[in-house]
């Protein structure tokens, strides 16, 4: 071990809920994630240890999970912090082991946003400790960029049309659409819009958020095949295993997990059950990169094929996600949508992307350089008594 990180000792964990611009609106069938004109709220996490210091995000979205603003701010700063006070910052099993003391788990995981801010945050603080990006802390890094796909936003034919031609002319060549957000005709009207003016073999993945019965997604999953689509993410419960076992058995098209799987043990279960085909890998719904790792690792030695998917991050999490993508050497196209619908302007030096290519840096830690005096300035009391 490098001397420099064997004796780094976490000293403090700051918490800074952030308001970001809103560049447009965005919503799963659960509900609205982003509203155009209004600041999106991001946690951005600070972890310091002997002079070194890291930053992570949480993404409260409580659309789409039980984590909200106030909840990750005071789950952190009165129970996560105070266990890992003086925990070796390198020693990320120990921490994971005192996240669980802290925070126990439920069905799967206990506070997977808060604890994954966190737990960033201290890979960032290696990372710059040991003057090298996460790969090179690894060992493992397969890829150099990850491609990324555009999440079509529009709800109507001709919304859908516009959306998929704005992302064509940024240079993304694939494409995601949120569907259960209709009736059934509406909703495959809708991904037969985004199949007609995408590019000629386009791969297209739709993500129903868990809102169909076994009934109606067995029937959405005849459609979607008719129209080319490559994978199917969440359309059932998370915690319906056995819906999804049943869809997996009959589903002409892939079955891709999302929500069931915020812990390694659940994936564990979905093979061992045979429920499921594609596993998607994202950072924060896992708790953070420790068990995202081990969970891509599961998942390649099973057989299962993995995908990658953000939060509607801001750019500490767009890197997080790149560099744990391009360690398991994910090629197909990945959902991190952040930069399409916020902005990071705390971020002084970040991710590349061109032409819908995300290149993974390779600067210190995560690589992105993080203002402090900024977060200061967007920093919002999200703990303030409402009349």
């Amino acid at each position: 071990m490098t001397p420099g990180l064997s004796g780094l000792r976490i000293e403090r964990v700051q918490t800074f809920a952030v308001a970001l611009p809103t560049h447009r609106s965005f919503g799963v069938s659960g509900g609205s994630v982003a509203v155009a004109g209004r600041p999106s709220i991001r946690i951005l996490v600070k972890v310091s240890a002997d002079g070194v210091h890291g930053w992570g995000e949480a993404t409260p979205i409580p659309a789409w999970t039980y984590e909200t603003a106030e909840s990750i701010v005071t789950t952190i700063d009165r129970y996560l912090a105070p266990a890992v006070i003086g925990t070796s910052a390198w020693n990320l099993d120990a921490v994971d082991a005192a996240f669980d003391r802290a925070v126990n788990r439920g069905f799967s995981i206990g506070a997977p946003l808060a604890k994954s801010a966190v737990d960033v945050a201290l890979h960032d603080l290696l990372g710059r400790a040991a003057g090298v990006p996460l790969g090179v802390l690894w060992g493992q890094r397969r890829r150099e960029t990850i491609e990324l796909g555009w999440v079509v936003s529009g709800q109507s034919p001709a919304e859908v049309a516009d959306s998929v031609t704005e992302g064509g002319d940024a240079g993304h060549r694939a494409f995601k659409v949120k569907i259960g957000l209709h009736d059934e005709d509406t909703d495959t009207a809708v991904v037969a819009a985004v199949r007609e003016h995408a590019p000629a073999g386009a791969p297209i993945w739709v993500d129903a958020n868990q809102a169909y019965t076994v009934p109606a997604a067995l029937r959405m999953a005849r459609r979607l095949h008719e129209l080319g689509i490559t994978a199917f993410e969440q359309p059932l419960p998370a915690n319906d295993i056995a819906g999804l076992r049943r869809l997996r058995e009959s589903s002409p098209v892939p079955v891709a997990l999302d929500e069931s799987l915020r812990h390694p043990s659940d994936l564990a279960t979905f093979v061992r059950l045979e429920a499921v085909d594609v596993a998607i890998a994202k950072v924060q719904r896992s708790g953070g990169l420790t068990l995202s790792r081990r969970l891509c690792a599961l998942a390649e030695d099973c057989g299962v094929e993995l995908m990658g998917s953000g939060l509607t991050d801001s750019d500490l999490g767009l890197a997080a996600s790149l560099h744990l993508f391009a360690a398991y050497g994910i090629d197909s196209p990945v959902d991190l949508n952040g930069r399409q619908f916020i902005g990071s302007p705390y971020a002084a030096g970040t991710v590349v992307v061109e032409k819908g290519t995300a290149r993974v840096p390779d600067s210190p830690g995560l690589g992105v350089e993080v203002d402090e005096s900024v977060v200061r300035e967007l920093a919002v009391d999200v703990l303030e008594q409402r009349g």
